[in-house]
């Protein structure tokens, strides 16, 4: 038989329930606004730590979701770039 350690701590109430449901926005939004407020036609996205099938996937549900066609999303390499696009 194992023993489980742990400690009982009085306290005088319960937190409250939390009122968030969830996450008001993605991680991968700030990508596409600094992209967005950069003003350049294409960039590499670098550091994400993340596959890039994966982020470039990720990024086109958030693109689809706001309305943000004139953004293309591709992977070249192993590497995401974002593109503005003229529609």
């Amino acid at each position: 038989m194992s023993d489980i350690r742990f400690t009982i701590d009085p306290v005088n109430e319960k937190p409250k329930k939390s009122t968030n449901k969830g996450r008001s926005g993605s991680k991968y939004l700030p990508i596409l606004t600094g992209f967005l407020e950069s003003g350049h036609e294409l960039v590499r996205v670098d550091g994400t730590g993340k596959e890039a099938n994966y982020l470039k996937a990720q990024l086109n549900r958030i693109i689809k979701k706001k309305g943000l066609d004139s953004v293309t999303v591709s992977v070249r390499k192993k590497q995401v770039y974002l593109e503005k696009t003229d529609i």
